[in-house]
């Protein structure tokens, strides 16, 4: 899996809907643990639920200045509230 080695998040979401047991050897080859092949697999099945909910709920995009104050918040004081 040459996509593994340069971790396009794209390429692999459709590799990880769609792989099997020699795919996850082949990435316990390429270095990946069973707790990052198990990260990832969540990590790619909730973007894919997320997005297909927002899309179906009608929910709108933020405007490009909201997701900057949201990465200068994030920088600044992580996840905390």
């Amino acid at each position: 899996m040459e996509l593994i080695e340069k971790r396009d998040f794209a390429q692999l979401r459709e590799i990880l809907c769609n792989f099997d047991p020699p795919d996850i050897a082949e990435m316990h080859r390429a270095g990946w643990t069973d707790e990052a092949i198990y990260d990832a697999i969540n990590v790619c099945g909730l973007f894919n639920f997320y997005n297909r909910w927002i899309d179906a709920s009608g929910v709108c995009e933020m405007p490009e200045e909201a997701h900057r104050q949201s990465g200068k918040r994030l920088a600044e004081r992580g996840y905390v509230f």
